[in-house]
């Protein structure tokens, strides 16, 4: 029978209810095979020794005593009833459900689910069952729902469209990765994943449906990534080694292992024939800057031009003057260019580019003006390019011969993310920091402690240094986050009236931005109020204190960019975060950030207590939605998967085999339906 059928063929489903079913995205019977439980229901008796506290638990007995039945506040009651489990005497107690006091007569046997306290021998019950357990089946599905629609009536659908479809189901994994991986067939994970009768049914149904989701996920990438590399006509770069290997030993400093290991894979993609497209992610201070100058150093040796581009004039005009540094020694010419550059300087810097007399312009989204055109652009960077739209980016790369692309980020991503959202990349990272370089030591402050925390501030603003204040974006509103920041702003001028106190925030122009944030960088400010619009991009060696407010609103990995800012000159830099969180995720977010300053180390924290679809933030496109796999829990697999998959479309095998039919079918109608898209 055809799955493709719509869900009104199912018994039971007329057209109504088809509708109702249109509202969970549910048309097809395939569609209702495959929607399945969020969390299951367990109702299996135990015995109380093997119970711990606090979990929920199902337990088995008879009423002892009179049931309690008393009531408080309005229409509100607690019932309590002593029940005897084995030798045990348990407390059961019932919430708002005064009708039960005649039912628990002494001696007759229930079946009681709820919370289980283990101090008190009592249990907070939410299911009960008068009698013994009313089946075998103990393990139920639960399933999200809208409208009229109840879980039990889902169920019952669900198991009678089993019934009538499940032998149409076929295989999509070939049998020999089914074998190799001892993953049970498709009919019978379907089936599992519905009505598991033992947790070992819901185990198989579960590996088999996280393996089968993230090999298909990875297959279309790995088909993308294949497309780009055989239609990408990349430049072998001759570029002359010994002049590059002379160069870093003219460096003030020696590179770490890491950076070596970096520069070796963006130097290999640089000698290919096709064209680079990696990701560089290093923490913050790891050195990406230097790596990326030996990059564009090698182009130069090849007479090609390189670009920069990154998010902030500041950070343009920083990147430009430590590029003109270290280039010095080499006749190397650097330029810069952003919106504030204009009349005759702008027209000079341009027919310059134009001429191939510029080796490397560094700037804002101002390289990708029409007027910019490059004389033989041979590598195009982005630094925190999650911060340049996609289109922004491509037309850079379009600007020149099929560019080298290498894409920077200062936020580490857990390698689980980076292979999915960048799976298109090859990614490269800096997991090492720079030798004597003085870890920024943090505190967590309460918010009784802030007369403390000024005090501190004024320390070491008095031994010349200076410090940030960041506070938080409040329900995503601009008016409350300008406010906050306003009052915060007020406060600390009266409070600093020895020194500048500047104010930063969502509502500036641009310009306005970028003004103060310059007189910062000059000291005419020493304490800068803002918002997270300091995140990223910004260099100030004197800043040594970065202070956040309300930091239980803010992620780790926002948290560590934050606390990035200072810990960038010789003296010893201080994070301090005020928070008096609520949620235990909020005061362990704040015991993590006391404890370790690798950046990494927090990303992956960050990724398992927020979950993949927070970590970018809302905003973020390109994260996979798995119905089974997690791509926190289950990297393991996704790196199975990528590999399998990487091996399926490059080899013959996987083109003509017929056991590979169904997944090679399946891919073809991905590809038809990007093509059509595109």
């Amino acid at each position: 029978m055809d799955l493709s059928l719509p869900v009104t063929h199912v018994k039971g489903i007329g057209e109504a209810r088809g509708e109702e079913l249109a509202d969970l995205k549910v048309y097809t019977v395939n569609d209702l095979l495959m929607y399945f439980p969020y969390r299951y229901e367990d109702f299996k008796v135990r015995d109380l020794t093997e119970l711990k506290h606090d979990e929920k638990a199902t337990i088995e007995g008879k009423v002892h005593s009179e049931p309690s039945l008393r009531y408080f506040g309005r229409k509100k009651s607690r019932l309590t009833v002593r029940v005897l489990v084995g030798k045990y005497l348990v407390t059961a107690v019932f919430f708002n459900r005064a009708f039960l006091k005649k039912q628990l007569a002494i001696g007759q046997p229930v079946t009681i689910t709820g919370k289980w306290d283990q101090n008190r021998l009592t249990i907070t019950a939410q299911h009960v069952v008068f009698g013994h357990p009313e089946s075998d089946e103990t393990i139920e599905p639960v399933y999200s729902i809208k409208g009229d629609w109840t879980v039990k009536r889902l169920r019952k659908v669900i198991r009678l469209c089993i019934q009538q479809y499940l032998d149409s189901v076929e295989d999509i994994l070939p049998e020999e990765l089914r074998k190799q991986y001892k993953l049970v067939k498709r009919r019978e994970a379907i089936q599992w994943i519905h009505t598991p009768v033992t947790h070992d049914h819901l185990k198989h149904a579960r590996r088999y449906f996280v393996y089968e989701e993230l090999l298909m996920f990875q297959l279309k990438m790995q088909w993308w990534r294949k497309q780009e590399k055989e239609k990408s006509d990349g430049i072998e770069r001759k570029f002359n080694q010994s002049e590059i290997e002379s160069f870093i030993g003219s460096l003030p400093f020696p590179l770490t292992g890491a950076q070596n290991r970096v520069v070796d894979e963006i130097l290999k993609d640089l000698r290919s024939p096709y064209r680079m497209n990696r990701l560089l992610q290093g923490d913050v201070g790891s050195g990406k800057t230097i790596v990326a100058a030996i990059s564009m150093y090698a182009l130069v040796t090849t007479n090609m031009q390189s670009a920069l581009m990154v998010p902030t004039e500041i950070l343009a005009e920083q990147h430009c003057e430590s590029m003109t540094r270290l280039f010095n020694d080499f006749n190397i010419e650097v330029e810069l260019l952003t919106s504030s550059i204009k009349g005759k300087r702008r027209k000079d810097i341009l027919e310059r580019v134009r001429s191939g007399d510029v080796d490397i312009l560094i700037g804002t989204h101002a390289l990708i003006q029409d007027e910019v055109q490059f004389s033989n652009l041979g590598l195009v960077i982005t630094d925190e390019q999650h911060r340049f739209g996609v289109e922004q980016r491509k037309v850079l790369r379009l600007k020149g011969m099929t560019p080298d692309v290498l894409f920077m980020t200062a936020t580490p991503i857990p390698r689980t993310l980076a292979i999915s959202v960048f799976g298109d990349m090859d990614v490269s990272t800096i997991d090492e920091m720079p030798a004597g370089r003085k870890p920024i030591e943090t505190y967590w402050a309460k918010h009784g402690m802030l007369d403390r925390v000024l005090g501190f501030i004024e320390k070491e603003l008095n031994r010349g240094r200076q410090a940030y204040v960041i506070c938080p974006l409040i329900e995503e509103s601009d008016k409350l986050d300008f406010q906050n920041a306003v009052d915060v702003h007020a406060q600390l001028v009266h409070y600093f009236t020895n020194f500048n106190v500047g104010l930063m925030h969502g509502r500036l122009s641009f310009d306005e931005k970028e003004e103060i944030m310059a007189r910062f960088s000059k000291n005419q400010v020493q304490v800068l109020v803002s918002t997270t619009v300091v995140e990223v991009g910004v260099n100030v060696p004197n800043a040594s204190v970065m202070v956040v407010y309300d930091a239980e609103r803010f992620g780790l990995s926002q948290l560590h960019q934050l606390r990035g800012r200072v810990g960038r000159g010789d003296a010893q830099s201080y994070c301090i975060l005020i928070a008096d969180p609520k949620s235990d995720v909020g005061k362990e977010r704040m015991q993590i950030m006391t404890e370790t300053n690798d950046g990494f180390e927090l990303s992956q924290r960050d990724l398992e207590l927020r979950g993949p679809g927070d970590f970018f933030g809302k905003k973020q496109s390109g994260l996979p939605d798995f119905k089974v796999a997690d791509l926190v829990h289950d990297y393991r697999a996704l790196e199975v998967a990528r590999n399998d998959a990487a091996k399926m479309v490059n080899s013959e095998v996987f083109w003509k085999d017929p056991q590979y039919d169904v997944l090679r079918n399946w891919l073809l109608e991905q590809v038809e339906v990007w093509e059509e898209l595109d």
